[in-house]
């Protein structure tokens, strides 16, 4: 197995299997610092241009990135062959592939992270090995010796931060261990390098005062204090004052922090099978006593949807610093979700009652209570725990104002109007957690007998841990009942809330309490989602279903509510969004009771939109699409406000919306929205042709086939048929494709459109040249040249001249098929058509070959290559990487053949093209055999074989069996002399 390992953490390093690759000059390597700074992630050609030229770039700024690029893939493949591929292209820029592993800062990183967690549980000695080996990963500055892009600054000073905070936690985990004086001579280094860190100081004092050295403690305290004097003009913080006072009081320290005995404690239950959010607890627990430490107030506002466990979490933590806040613990429900929310003035005489006041010394203003508290906390550590807050005007009066108090606040909804307060989202619980969760309640061995149901169970509930408790509770009251009642029961929608029901616990009434909050507009628009399927979507479909441009302050409601989630941005850099299962089932269930036509108009709007984006998108793309994908005449709906920000890369909104417009298409069906169903189906076919997408782009035509049908729309069918056709040819269905080209042909004759019974002939004459009818795909490729010509499409016209060369290459005609193929490549080089000019280079390349002219054929098919990546049509990649595989393979360069081949026979498998797919393990099988590895060749070859005759491919059936006959026959005779 290759080793590979990718190293930034000092001078920019490529090993493989231990040995350094050479990288060639500057330009390569910064290009490759770049991509290894954002792993796993495109990074645009723009921001590659601009970090190799961040003065003026050369107009041949573009090819010449390619150029790099081809560079290092053929040095990584050198290596390996398969190492070439990790450096993939991208419709918008280059990406680099790899694992954590084998990526040093990111292995520095993870290493670091580890450390840490076990400093946290106290395993000293484990985390010390940790560090050790992160450190040892350092090897000079980051990226040393090449110039630093700006953009590099942000995750320069990251990784140098993170490596002095492992230095500290070196020296931490040594102290710990009793190592102090091999530690004392590194921190005096790292104190004078950065002298104003005081967590340095602190070690320091501590590693000396540990050793017995008091005095050299008592020194450093000194020179410390002096330092951030003169520097910062401040003094030495809470921590590093009493590390000076233990020096020479430590009775008074212990005088000081005593406590009272009988501290007042209000928390509700602890629950006992709490489960998982170790990560936020843990954040919490440092948050709140990293201010304590500091002397100040730490104020957190836990925010999260309906169920979440909120309330959970915040008792879970002020239990768990109940020590480190020896003063006493409250806790007030403000009932913010109730109809009647606690207002600030009865909340404070609560609390201060719990703190002694009587009802004789309550002031009776605002203002005056509030400073009551505030006055009463500021000399305490005490957690309060303020659960279910309305609102950041209900706690506010409830804060203190200094001390080292801690407050929790729960709510539904985030505060970001309350200063000083530490946002903390409580999110769904992982798949382990819920898993762990159910357990906890059901029991270990029940769940263990259903695991398949069990995880149905989890996948109902959305991983929400208040519907997982009920579905719990449910189960433990019903021993009777195996996971799978419940499981069927649960797996319809309609009635999944009142499944999750059990006493006076219920998924609907919390969601209600939620709803019932949200203005009018918010409501309409919740209300709107719940129609729209289980999809992600963005900001403008809000706006469509309340029929208003802009919508963002509604949405903003929404998320703040915790009713919508934000999940992120997409491609073109806009932010997406989706309901919880659970959610959208009440949204549904709301919209249901909402006046039917209202309703539909709404999700009508935002089908309209989809489909409007969708065709404008289309009419952007790079690669003028063989077929018909918009209505003719037809008034298309307008578009969103936004457009140009959203289809401004028409394939990145594609990408992003790819599942939402799949989605939409079934759901006008549904709906009855029979023409926005077809005609949206047909707008989504260009991508799906580019991206080969063809298990989506059957199933929306499938649908849409039954859509046009119903609408009686002639034209939609005759589209649909086409493109159907077209998906069916590229997955070998030539009976079926054969069937959808004709009527399609018929369909469009009907109406009168020519073009368009054009591009259905040209379908038909590649599957008759395929079923090896070549005179009669001849004459359907000659009508259709004639009737493009007729109707002045000369990208139809050299898609037809391509067409009839391909089938007198089929004959052996060279001349004749010469003659097409390159008038097809003039003509697409005079109309600008890039693609299809590809096309007819990898045709001539096809005739070079089949002449016996492997330099030529490579010539042209690298030229097409390089055309199919400037536009990003992976799709046409694989099957020129196929073609160029094959003349590697017949020139005797195997590395590339095999690496080309084994990247080609991926592509036609995800694609469904099993005639490619075996015309490639047949290659695969050929060089195999030559690489003198006679088992992986017969596996390949066998595979080819079986391909054919599932394609009753006679002729390449025969000739393949016959070779491997003759080659068994061969091997047996060999066997038998040895």
């Amino acid at each position: 197995m290759t080793i590979l390992g990718f190293r930034v953490l000092g001078p920019l390093e490529v090993a493989v299997d231990g040995q350094v690759v050479p990288l060639g000059g500057p330009k390569p390597r910064l290009l490759l610092a770049a991509l290894l700074l954002q792993p796993n992630v495109v990074v645009s050609t723009e921001l590659l241009i601009e970090v190799l030229w961040p003065s003026s770039a050369p107009r041949s700024a573009a090819a010449n990135i390619r150029t790099y690029v081809h560079s290092l893939r053929k040095r990584l493949a050198d290596r390996d062959p398969g190492l070439g591929e990790r450096i993939g292209s991208r419709a918008s820029g280059y990406i680099l592939k790899a694992t954590p592993a084998e990526i040093d800062h990111i292995s520095f990183g993870e290493l670091a992270a580890r450390a840490q967690d076990a400093l946290g549980h106290g395993d000293a000695e484990s985390a010390l090995d940790l560090l050790d080996q992160a450190e040892a990963l350092w090897r000079g500055e980051v990226l040393e010796g090449l110039p630093h892009d700006h953009g590099w600054g942000a995750t320069v000073a990251r990784l140098t931060e993170l490596r002095l905070a492992v230095q500290e936690q070196r020296l931490r985990a040594r102290i710990e261990l009793g190592r102090t004086s091999e530690v004392v001579a590194e921190l005096r280094g790292l104190v004078t390098e950065h002298p104003l860190r005081e967590e340095l100081w602190q070690r320091l004092i501590v590693a000396l005062r540990a050793d017995g050295r008091t005095t050299d403690a008592i020194e450093a305290y000194e020179t410390a204090e002096r330092v951030l004097a003169e520097e910062l003009g401040t003094e030495p913080g809470p921590r590093l004052r009493e590390l000076r006072a233990s020096l020479v009081a430590p009775d008074t320290v212990a005088i000081a922090v005593t406590r009272p005995m009988a501290p007042v404690c209000q928390l509700p239950l602890d629950l006992p099978d709490f489960t998982g959010r170790e990560e936020v607890v843990g954040e919490l627990v440092g948050l709140l006593n990293d201010r304590r430490e500091q002397g100040k107030p730490a104020i957190a506002v836990l925010s999260g949807a309906p169920g979440v466990g909120k309330s959970s979490v915040a008792i879970r933590v002020a239990h768990a610093v109940r020590e480190d806040f020896p003063d006493g613990q409250l806790h007030v429900d403000l009932a913010g979700t109730s109809t009647s929310p606690r207002p600030p003035m009865t909340v404070l005489a609560e609390l201060l009652r719990a703190l002694g006041v009587p009802d004789a010394g309550l002031p009776r203003d605002l203002a005056e209570r509030a400073a009551l508290l505030r006055s009463r906390l500021a000399n305490t550590r005490m957690c309060v725990v303020l659960d279910d807050a309305g609102s950041a005007a209900q706690v506010r009066p409830l804060l203190p104002g200094a001390g080292a108090c801690a407050v929790l606040i729960t709510s539904r909804m985030r505060m970001p109007d309350l200063a000083g307060a530490t946002p903390v989202d409580i999110d769904l619980l992982p798949e382990a957690e819920a898993a762990e969760l159910l357990k906890g309640i059901v029991g270990t061995d029940r769940v263990a007998a259903e695991p398949e149901c069990a995880t149905a169970i989890l996948r109902h509930c959305g991983h929400l841990p208040l519907a997982i408790r009920v579905a719990g509770a449910k189960l433990t009251h019903r021993p009777g009942w195996t996971l799978r009642v419940l499981a069927d029961r649960l797996r319809d929608e309609r009635r999944r809330l009142d499944e999750l029901r059990v006493g006076d616990l219920a998924v609907r009434a919390s969601v209600t309490l939620s709803y019932d909050l949200l203005p009018m507009s918010a409501a309409t628009a919740f209300r709107g989602l719940g129609g729209l399927g289980s999809v992600q979507f963005p900001s403008w479909v809000v706006a469509a279903l309340l029929g208003r441009t802009h919508a963002d302050d509604v949405l903003d409601v929404l998320v703040d509510a915790h009713l919508v989630e934000l999940i992120g941005s997409d491609g073109t850099g806009e932010p997406r969004y989706r309901l919880h299962d659970l959610l959208r089932c009440y949204a549904a269930e709301l919209r249901a009771q909402e006046v039917p036509a209202k309703a539909r108009d709404a999700t009508k709007r935002v089908l309209e939109g989809y489909l409007a984006l969708a065709v404008e998108a289309a009419d952007r793309m790079p690669i003028h699409f063989f077929g018909l994908y918009s209505g003719g005449t037809v008034a298309q709906p307008a578009l969103p406000p936004g457009t140009e920000r959203l289809v401004g890369d028409p394939a990145a909104w594609f990408s992003a919306e790819r599942h939402t417009c799949v989605a939409a298409v079934s759901l006008a069906a549904d709906l009855g929205f029979d023409a926005l169903a077809w005609r949206l189906a047909a707008a989504l076919a260009p991508y799906f042709d580019q991206r080969g997408h063809q298990d989506d782009w059957l199933h929306t035509h499938a649908v849409a086939l039954a859509a046009a049908r119903r609408s009686g729309e002639l034209r939609g069918e005759a589209i649909i048929q086409r493109n159907l056709g077209q998906v069916q040819l590229y997955q070998d269905s030539y009976a079926e494709a054969l069937v959808a080209f004709e009527q399609s042909q018929l369909l469009f004759d009907k109406i009168g459109d020519a073009r368009g019974a054009a591009i259905a002939l040209a379908g038909l004459g590649t599957v008759l040249r395929i079923k090896g009818e070549d005179t009669v795909a001849l004459e359907h490729c000659h009508a259709a040249l004639d009737q493009f010509s007729a109707a002045g499409d000369p990208h139809g016209e050299a898609v037809a001249r391509i067409a009839i060369g391909a089938v007198w290459l089929a004959r052996r005609r060279f001349a004749e098929a010469e003659r097409w193929f390159t008038e097809a490549l003039e003509q697409s080089a005079n109309i600008g058509d890039r693609h299809r000019e590809a096309h007819a280079l990898k045709r001539l390349a096809m005739l070079r070959q089949h002449q016996g002219n492997l330099a030529g054929a490579r010539e042209r098919v690298d030229r097409a290559i390089a055309i199919f990546n400037e536009l990003g049509d992976a799709h046409c990649v694989g099957y020129a990487n196929q073609n160029l595989g094959e003349l590697y393979l017949h020139s005797g360069d195997l590395a590339h053949a095999q690496l080309l081949l084994v990247n080609s026979l991926s592509v036609h498998r995800r694609n469904g093209d099993r005639r490619s797919e075996a015309e490639v393990s047949q290659l695969l099988g050929q060089l195999h055999e030559a690489l003198s590895q006679p088992e992986r060749s017969r596996t390949y070859s066998e595979r080819a074989l079986a391909l054919w005759r599932e394609l009753s491919a006679r002729p390449q059936e025969s000739a393949l069996a016959s070779r491997l006959q003759e080659s068994a026959e061969a091997s047996y005779s060999d066997s038998a002399s040895a």
